[in-house]
């Protein structure tokens, strides 16, 4: 609200605005506006509107209507009334009050018509990861009134969040596209500002690829963008491409400065609060690594105009000067124009207009009616803007604010007199001393000051004050509005005196002042006399004796005469002056009022002068100025009288007439007006006039006359007889009366046709008048059409539009701006009139759904034309909906649809119609009328695992459509709602129980069942209440498992569950049965035992709990030993205590150590004492042999004589002898020890008896006996000897002297000394594996001469450094280890020690504990769904190998790239989806499952569906830069990558290709890899490994292209095949570390080779599909070096054994290696191989052993350890071509036990050994000799049996017996011998090695069954 307040103390009213920023409205043709008076005042104003142009508006009934409070109405109208004039045009309105007049700014008033419009988004294409911009595009001519309301995904309305952003602009922004964003469709949705119409526009999608390396694209930008000033501003840059581009923004070149109002978001740019200084030149720089691109565009910021005008206060007087300054921003290009009072002011004499944009108004001398409201109005194109000021004029008059007052100074004193006034204009001030002017000199200053409030302070300075400078002073103020004056006596000191007075003359009636001029201080009084009396002496004078003064009010002659001052300058002398005054007498003219007459008549004005002086003169004026004396005017003067005659009297003659008499004393005037009286006559007559209608039109009519006539409008309606009734004119009517009397008709109506009478008068002579008709012409109008119209497909439809208006008139059609073509074959177009209107009607024969739209009838005639608009709808049965699959479940579909085209009639449902897919539509299920609200729905109450054909009916009024578009769904598949049938338990063992069960029913099963869970748990309340789960893949109808690693002796409750895809079923009825008893598993607890006497122990201890027992007690073995020093008896006995009478085996018991407590000690075993001298004697003893207790010392006792004890002597329990001294020569002293323990002396010892001499003979205190020293250690033998003198000491080894002669012998003893080994290592085996632990048990080896103390076992997981070790007492005999990860290999060694220290390490074994690597199950379908984006994996085809799944890793890329995307899991999931996947495109998966046992790998290649769900079937093959495509099957493609090898050598060089094949013998599968492409065609692939994988140096350093064809299986009549693909590697655990990790498992039972050849230079071969039939070899084509063959199983040698699975029903045998290498043999390419068997693991259900060997001529490492299946492994080496008759390596079996040799089977006899053709001379057979596996590690090995040349009679082979030496020396390496070729016949015969061993094979060939443990481990070399 913007407020003008005037100032409160000059007027109490304002003018202001109430919206000054309204400049435009603009509203709907159908509801028309209301537009409020935007200006108003206090108090309340006259309210009024005007055009543009200033005509005031006026009323015109329906149409525009100006309120009483000032509000202008604008009626909704149709088109065909639509007046530029009214509804599009410039208005102002004015607010007008006392305080003055102010007008609005222009306001432009527009109606908006309802015109036909439609809007829409275009499809957008845009790489996966970009950004999409949806933009809504609406036609210019709407663009500026119709904005975009909302977006829609599908059905959906979007909100801007962390996807989706609706900018300003209304585009839509889609970041981070996904696969699923194309799924939808997408609309805009626009609504009409002003007529409220809203608009939705098409549907559109997303084209969706692959991101593909691009230059940068712009997607979204601008050219030019204005925003009002402080308005926040978005600046679109937007742009996709590959890799995601960058941005960068620019101002005028410049980049952009940090400002925290510019922010880069998602759209573009964004500007907070915009500045001024914001507006420029924005570049949005667009680039990635491949290009670049850029937005230009400019952002102009606009201010809104704001004027202001100062000063803001203004206060003038009049004829004063007002200047005005209008200062304009927000543009610099505008115009100012000035109103005063809403009038616009122009340049003129007194008013100047200066600038350069007319800012600056300057108005001199200034009438009273020049103040009132000022406005500037500042505009610029259609913004405008105004201020105003109220200019107040005030009286000017001067006033004197402040002034001197009257004082005494001395002479030469300075004064200084002030006067303070104001006034308008600026006054100037006089002075004047006694009336006198003030002369300005040196001593007299003037000069004045004007002050910041507009006032003037004028001094007078006099410097040097004389008497005469004394008098009365006046300060006189004059301006153009008048004048002050102010005065003050100055008296200054000295003589009075009186100045000279002038006469005065006097004027009769007014006031006269005579003044006492007196200089001179002091003086007394001042009186006047006249004629000697004192004045005053009546009312009429007045002195004034401090001034002296005299007044005398209206002067009469009386007055006249001579005035005296007199004035008392001491008491005794008063001064005086005269002066005289003359009274003169004025004129005074006699009053006469005004004439009036008519024209022609005679006319007298008289002019008395009854009162004045004489002389004087009178004259006469007409208006003003003197009489012309051409207007025939006579004037007579007589003494004081004059007069006027005029004899004809005229219009000219009409005036005010002034009669003018001066005399010496004033000039008085008096007027008199002449009336002349004119009759009206018509100065322009009416005539009969046309009018349009919805024109002006103005009636004229004219006339003259005095007084100025009335003139008078009547109407009489229509062409009849007129009746003339009066025109209503009122203020705001349509119909106005013009200032000189013609009638204006504003807006004619058709009423308005008719008669009009014009009539002048003003009552002199007679009224005048005359009429006149009006025509008015109707331009052609449409008088009703219908808006809309609507019509049936194929059926005829019309639309009519009546017009009335002048004939003739033309009706033309159009639809959407195309002028209709009547001659067309559909159209057809009838025109008739009907009387004064004309009907005109469209008709079209056969409607079609592109007729729908905006139909236009225009009507055409000379007076104007108006347009019609229809809306056709062609209504048809609504296409069929796009049906999709929006979620597949188990028992629900959710479908979405897309609607297409509604037929122009809105749906009222759908029709959802669902069937089975065996059944006919006719049998199908409907859902009806789906709500039309709806785009989604779910079918539910489904069967799950069935497929299902879906389709939609979309309905409206018309119809239904047709069906849509068909789906057909499977759903998914639901946990099984059946439980498995007749469930079976049986037990096994005492840790095993048999499960058998079969399917749930089939109707039940929901889906295919892929696996069961086995739950069990111990039955009762004791076990635990968790179920232990077992996953079991389906194999056929009835499932079997065995539940091993049970609780002996527990009774279990087993449950099965059925699982498919979905999940798992309800449970099947509990079972129950009780594993079977086996031995304790724990010994006594809590074993207490008691030394009764010194040979008897009593022992107790608890008994066994229920779950240690394992079974029935039936009693308890107690083991019993001595703990004896080494070398003493240790006897180990034992007993039994029975209960019942029964006793089973033992279980593992804990020994307890004590010691058997007696009273005393026995006596010590020996004692020897001997003389040293006279008076010392030394005593030695050994300890005694029954402790019975520690002994804490020894007591030597000496007695003389026996038994008086003389002394006593102690020694400490370690120390053996004692030097008793003291003692007298010759005497005979009884010496004896006794040992000392806690419960006292013991026994005593023998008495001795020695005697002390002078000469002591040599004596030995030491004993003699055995000394016992660890091997391999210094030992020491003691010999204390005595004597005096000292003796000599020789030892003696035999009857010989260590050293020196020999010598006489005083004295001897034996030593036996006696060395201890440490104990042999002991036999270490494993007894049990589980998943966690792993059971070994030993039998020890020899202790070396000292008990065992304990064992260490060491373990390790393979491949690792680091070791564990375990401390084991020495009477275990097992230990069991827990904790261990699950399908992992370890490695153990077991060390014994005794006293000397740790015996030799036992051979390094190693076991596995129970699990491999995951597997997928083959039969598995690994994909649930695929379509053109998503393909979602069934991921429940893993099997987990037992372990549990701790790394799941997911890689998948197309084909023709190389970049993979990566998914990683630390778990499994049931399924996986792969999103935004490109449509049609061939796919390369790759998928690694991990646990403990190892990784598991599986590629297959899928295709994406084409986006209308056909499948996509070309496969494309690359190699090298040629790409081909065709459609091809797995053997025909597979023919052709292996035709491609048979090729030039030139080819083959420049390619240097490494053919590599992969044989897999028992399935039928075909694979074809590449190493840098593989194509897949199926779901089983082959990871390929070079020899890298096997830790060997490659030799191939070119790029090589591997081909792997896995052949279909061969007949299986010779029973299974090994699976070489689960091979274990070496057991040499060292050399095994160098192996490299590589893929982890094959499929089992695949014998599968891998054949590496460089590709030859002359002629490749191709492997057959059959290993039975060779592929013929071309004539004379050689194996040449370059050609040789390396053959090894296709599995890397360090990870293969993690395979490794229990085969307990199909078990790998010896016999199954033969196979596989009789198959091996029958191959071409392996005619003439080097075959070597790398491992064997033989193994049945009793015993778990393991042997190893290798032909290699190296030491060979064998071990027994516990395996799995038995697993064979074997390669084969084609020969260089030099080595072609070498014979191949020959598998024997060895027998554990040495000596104890075995049959060879049938089919691994001497064909092995012989050439398939003749032999060259000199190549010779080499094998390598069976070794002994319990020595194979040692340097030195026992005699190797070595088989012999079978053709040799006497071979080694014949015998039994150990070899010859030359039998041994023939068969060591490099040696060689030639073998004769054999027939088949001769097989059976060659084949045995020894007519007295039992053969291993049976009648079948198949290995036989055996009761020894050790009769299935076997050594193969």
């Amino acid at each position: 609200r913007w407020l003008l307040q005037l100032f409160g103390e000059d007027l109490r009213s304002s003018l202001y605005f109430v919206n000054a920023s309204l400049q435009e409205v603009v509203f709907s043709s159908t509801t028309g506006a209301l537009v409020p008076c935007p200006a108003a005042a206090v108090p309340p104003a006259a309210l009024r509107w005007y055009l543009a142009t200033g005509e005031e508006i006026y009323n015109v009934p329906g149409i525009r209507h100006v309120q009483p409070n000032g509000t202008l109405q604008i009626y909704g109208f149709l088109p065909s009334s639509f007046s530029n004039l009214i509804n599009d045009n410039t208005y102002y309105c004015t607010a007008e009050n006392p305080s003055g007049k102010i007008r609005s700014q222009d306001l432009h008033i527009k109606a908006v018509f309802r015109e036909p419009y439609t809007v829409r988004v275009a499809d957008q294409r845009v790489m996966r990861g970009n950004t999409a911009v949806f933009k809504c595009i609406i036609p210019a001519s709407v663009e500026e009134y119709v904005s975009v309301v909302s977006w829609e995904k599908d059905t959906v309305s979007l909100v801007s969040g962390p996807r989706y952003l609706i900018t300003s602009m209304g585009a839509l922004y889609i970041l981070d596209v996904q696969s699923e964003d194309a799924v939808n469709i997408y609309r805009c949705t626009t609504r009409h500002r002003y007529t409220g119409e809203t608009r939705q526009s098409n549907s559109a999608r997303l084209l969706l690829s692959e991101p593909v390396d691009s230059a940068p694209v712009i997607l979204d930008g601008f050219e030019r963008r204005e925003v009002m000033v402080g308005h926040r501003v978005e600046l679109p840059c937007k742009a996709s491409g590959h890799p995601p581009p960058r941005y960068r923004w620019l101002r005028d070149n410049s980049p952009l400065e940090s400002d925290s109002r510019y922010h880069q978001s998602v759209s573009g740019l964004l500007i907070e609060a915009t500045r001024p200084s914001d507006a420029g030149s924005y570049v949005c720089e667009v680039w990635n690594s491949f290009g670049n691109a850029k937005v230009v565009g400019r952002l102009v910021v606009k201010q809104p105009l704001k004027a202001v005008v100062s000063p803001r206060k203004v206060r003038g007087s009049v004829g004063s000067q007002v200047s005005l300054f209008c200062s304009v921003t927000g543009s610099d290009e505008y115009e100012i124009a000035w109103y005063r009072n809403g009038e616009k002011i122009y340049q003129g004499i007194n008013v100047r207009i200066t600038g350069i944009n007319n800012e600056n108004l300057v108005m001199e001398g200034m009438a009273k009616s020049d103040g009132g409201a000022y406005q500037c109005f500042a505009r610029n194109g259609k913004m405008s803007t105004q201020d105003l000021v109220q200019v107040v004029l005030e009286d000017g008059t001067p006033k004197i604010l402040s002034a001197f007052s009257e004082k005494v100074v001395s002479p030469n004193e300075p004064i200084s007199l002030v006067c303070h006034v104001k006034g308008t204009p600026l006054p100037t001030v006089t002075w004047t001393l006694d009336e006198d002017p003030v002369i300005k000199d040196s001593n007299h200053r003037m000069d004045r000051i004007i002050t910041t409030e507009g006032h003037v302070l004028s001094y007078l300075n006099v410097s040097h004050t004389q008497v005469t400078d004394g008098g009365v002073y006046r300060c006189t103020c004059n301006n153009s509005a008048g004048s002050v004056s102010y005065q003050a006596r100055i008296n200054v000191r000295g003589p009075a005196s009186i100045r000279p007075m002038k006469n005065v003359t006097a004027i009769a009636g007014r006031d006269t002042y005579i003044h006492c001029r007196i200089i001179g201080y002091p003086y007394y009084s001042i009186k006047w006399y006249k004629d000697s009396n004192l004045l005053p002496f009546n009312h009429r004078q007045r002195a004034f004796e401090n001034n002296g003064t005299l007044k005398l009010s209206n002067v009469q002659n009386s007055d006249e005469g001579e005035y005296t001052c007199y004035v008392l300058v001491d008491p005794e002398k008063q001064i005086h002056r005269s002066v005289h005054v003359t009274v003169k007498v004025p004129p005074l003219i006699q009053h006469s009022d005004s004439q009036s007459a008519s024209i022609g008549q005679r006319v007298f004005i008289p002019c008395v002068v009854i009162s004045g002086d004489l002389p004087m003169s009178i004259t006469w004026h007409k208006d003003g100025r003197p009489i012309n004396a051409s207007l025939g005017v006579t004037i007579d003067n007589i003494d004081f009288t004059s007069s006027l005659r005029i004899s004809n009297l005229s219009e000219i003659h009409n005036g005010s007439y002034t009669c003018i008499a001066r005399n010496e004393a004033a000039a008085v005037e008096h007027s008199i007006q002449l009336i002349v009286k004119v009759p009206p006559h018509f100065e322009v007559q009416p005539r009969d006039q046309d009018g349009i209608y919805g024109k002006s039109v103005i009636l004229n009519c004219s006339a003259k006359g005095n007084p100025i006539p009335t003139i008078v409008w009547n109407h009489s309606k229509g062409a009849g007889v007129p009746q003339f009734q009066p025109i209503a004119l009122n203020s705001g009517s349509r119909i106005q009366l013009l200032e000189k009397g013609s009638l204006l008709i504003k807006h004619v109506l058709e009423e308005d046709a008719g008669f009009y009478l014009c009539k002048v008068s003003n009552d002199v002579g007679a009224d005048i008048s005359k009429s006149m008709y009006l025509t008015v012409k109707i331009p052609a109008m449409i008088t009703s059409y219908p808006n809309t119209t609507r019509a049936e497909q194929g059926h005829m439809t019309e639309m009519s539009c009546t017009a009335h208006g002048e004939k003739p008139i033309k009706v033309r059609w159009e639809k959407e701006s195309h002028i209709i073509n009547p001659d067309m074959s559909r159209y057809v177009v009838t025109v008739k009139e009907v009387g004064d209107e004309v009907i005109s009607t469209l008709q079209i024969l056969h409607t079609v759904r592109e007729d729908s739209g905006f139909f236009s009838c225009i009507t055409i005639n000379s007076y104007g034309e108006d347009k019609g608009i229809i809306q056709l709808i062609v209504q048809d049965r609504p296409d069929p909906p796009e049906v999709e699959i929006r979620e597949v479940k188990d028992r629900t579909i959710a479908l979405r649809w897309t609607m297409g085209f509604d037929g122009n009639s809105p749906i009222t449902g759908y029709d959802i119609n669902y069937k089975n897919k065996s059944s006919s539509w006719a049998s199908s299920q409907m859902t009806k009328d789906v709500s039309p609200q709806l785009n989604q729905a779910t079918i539910i109450e489904l069967h799950p695992a069935s497929t299902y054909n879906i389709r939609m009916f979309a309905k409206n009024q018309i119809g239904e459509s047709r069906p849509s578009n068909e789906l057909t769904i499977t759903t998914d598949e639901a946990p099984p709602d059946g439980a498995p049938q007749d469930v079976q338990l049986e037990a096994i063992s005492s840790q095993s129980i048999k499960v058998t069960w079969k399917p749930p029913l089939k109707h039940l099963q929901n889906g295919l069942i892929r696996s069961y869970q086995v739950c069990y748990r111990e039955f009762g309340t004791g076990g635990s209440p968790q179920y232990n789960t077992i996953n079991v893949d389906t194999t056929g109808d009835i499932e079997t498992l065995t539940l091993d690693n049970l609780k002996k002796y527990t009774q279990y409750e087993v449950r099965v569950q059925a699982a498919n895809r979905a999940g798992i079923g309800p449970t099947s009825e509990e079972i129950t049965i009780t594993t079977l008893e086996d031995v304790p598993s724990r010994p006594p607890e809590n074993v207490v035992t008691t030394a009764t006497t010194p040979e008897t122990i009593s022992l107790s201890w608890s008994a066994l709990s229920k779950e240690a027992l394992n079974g029935m007690l039936l009693g308890y073995r107690v083991i019993y030993w001595a703990n004896l020093p080494d070398g003493g008896d240790n006897t180990l006995g034992h007993f039994l205590c029975s209960i019942q009478g029964v006793f089973s085996r033992a279980s593992p018991q804990q020994i307890m150590s004590f010691l058997l407590l007696k009273p005393v000690p026995g006596p010590p075993a020996g004692v020897k004492a001997a003389a040293s001298t006279s008076s010392v004697v030394f005593v030695s003893w050994l300890p005694p042999l029954k402790l019975n207790g520690i002994i804490r010392k020894y007591t030597v006792f000496c007695s003389n004589p026996y038994p008086t004890v003389i002394s006593e002597f102690e020694a400490a329990p370690d120390v053996y002898f004692r030097r008793l001294t003291n003692l007298n020569q010759n005497w005979q002293y009884s010496i004896w020890v006794v040992a000392v323990t806690a419960a006292g002396r013991g026994n005593a010892s023998e008495i001795i008896t020695v005697e002390p001499q002078a000469k002591a003979p040599a004596r030995i205190l030491t004993f003699s006996g055995t000394v016992t020293t660890p091997w391999m250690r210094d030992i020491v033998l003691p010999c204390k000897a005595v004597g005096d003198p000292p003796p000599t000491i020789k030892w003696l080894k035999g009857n010989s002297f260590l050293l020196g002669n020999t010598l006489n012998l005083h004295d001897q003893i034996e030593s036996n000394a006696k060395s201890a080994l440490p104990p042999d290592q002991p036999r270490l085996t494993v007894t049990k594996t589980t998943t966690t632990s792993i059971t070994l048990s030993w039998i020890p080896g020899d202790n070396g001469g000292s008990s065992i103390r304990g064992y260490i076992l060491q373990y390790s997981e393979d491949n690792s450094e680091e070791w564990g070790s375990f401390s084991i007492s020495p009477s275990e005999r097992s230990y069991r280890l827990e904790k261990l990860k699950c399908g992992t290999w370890y490695k153990f060694t077991l060390t014994a020690q005794n006293a000397v220290g740790p015996g030799r390490i036992s051979e390094i074994i190693e076991a596995k504990t129970h699990g491999k690597e995951p597997q997928f199950a083959k039969d598995h379908e690994l994909f649930s769904s695929i379509n053109s984006t998503r393909v979602e994996l069934n991921l429940i085809g893993w099997n987990n190998g037992g372990c549990p799944i701790d790394s799941f890793t997911l890689e998948y890329r197309p084909v023709d790239t190389t970049k993979w995307t990566m998914v990683k899991r630390d778990s499994l999931t049931k399924n996986h989806i792969l999103y935004d996947l490109q449509e049609a495109t061939w796919y390369e998966l790759q998928m690694r499952v991990g646990n403990s046992a190892g990784t598991a790998e599986k590629r297959v290649l899928f295709a994406t569906l084409n986006v209308d769900g056909s499948e996509y079937y070309v496969l494309y093959y690359h190699t090298g830069s040629k790409a081909m495509s065709s459609q091809l099957d797995a053997k025909s493609l597979a023919e052709m990558l292996m035709s491609k090898n048979a090729r030039t050598p030139d080819t083959v060089n420049k390619q240097q290709q490494t053919l590599r094949m992969h044989i897999d013998i028992p399935r039928a599968q075909l694979l074809i890899e590449e190493r840098d492409t593989m194509e897949t065609i199926d779901d089983r692939s082959t990871v390929l490994l070079t020899d890298n994988d096997f830790g060997e140096t490659s030799k191939q350093k070119s790029s090589t292209v591997t081909h792997t064809v896995h052949y279909q299986s061969l007949s299986q009549a010779t029973g299974p095949l090994v699976d070489v693909s689960d091979a274990r590697p070496g057991t040499n655990p060292t050399a095994r570390r160098t192996a490299k990790a590589g893929p982890a498992t094959r499929s089992r039972y695949a014998s599968q080779w891998t054949l590496n050849r460089p590709h030859p230079p002359v002629s490749s071969h191709t492997l057959t599909t059959d290993w039975r039939l060779p592929t013929p070899r071309a004539t004379g084509s050689v194996d040449k070096e370059s050609d040789s063959y390396s053959v090894s199983p296709s599995q890397d040698t360090d990870r293969a054994r993690s395979s490794m699975v229990s085969t307990e029903s199909a078990s790998s045998t010896y016999e199954e290696l033969a196979r596989a290498y009789e198959h091996a043999k029958m191959e071409e390419q392996l005619r003439h191989a080097k075959f070597t068997i790398t491992e064997c693991f033989i193994s049945d259900t009793s015993s778990e052993q393991m042997t190893a060997g290798t032909n290699d001529y190296t030491d060979s490492l064998t071990s027994s350890t516990p395996s799995e299946s038995g697993i064979c492994r074997f390669t084969a080496s084609p020969p260089k071509p030099q080595d072609a008759s070498r014979v191949m390596t020959m598998a024997v079996p060895k027998a554990h036990r040495p000596g104890e040799l075995v049959h060879l089977p049938p089919y691994l006899r001497m064909d092995f050994l012989l050439n398939r053709g003749a032999a060259p001379s000199g190549r010779e057979a080499t094998g390598q000799t069976c070794m002994d596996p319990q020595k194979s590690r040692m340097a030195k090995r026992p005699a190797l049996l070595a088989p012999t040349p079978s053709e040799t009679p006497s071979s080694a082979l014949s015998s039994s017996g150990p070899p010859s030496r030359e039998a041994v020396q023939q068969w060591q390496p490099g040696t060689s011998s030639t073998l004769p070729q054999r027939e088949p016949g001769d097989l059976a015969q060659a084949a045995k090695l020894s007519s007295s061993q039992e053969s291993l094979l049976d009648s079948r060939g198949h290995l036989k069954q055996s009761n020894n443990p050790y009769a299935k481990s076997y050594t193969l070399v």
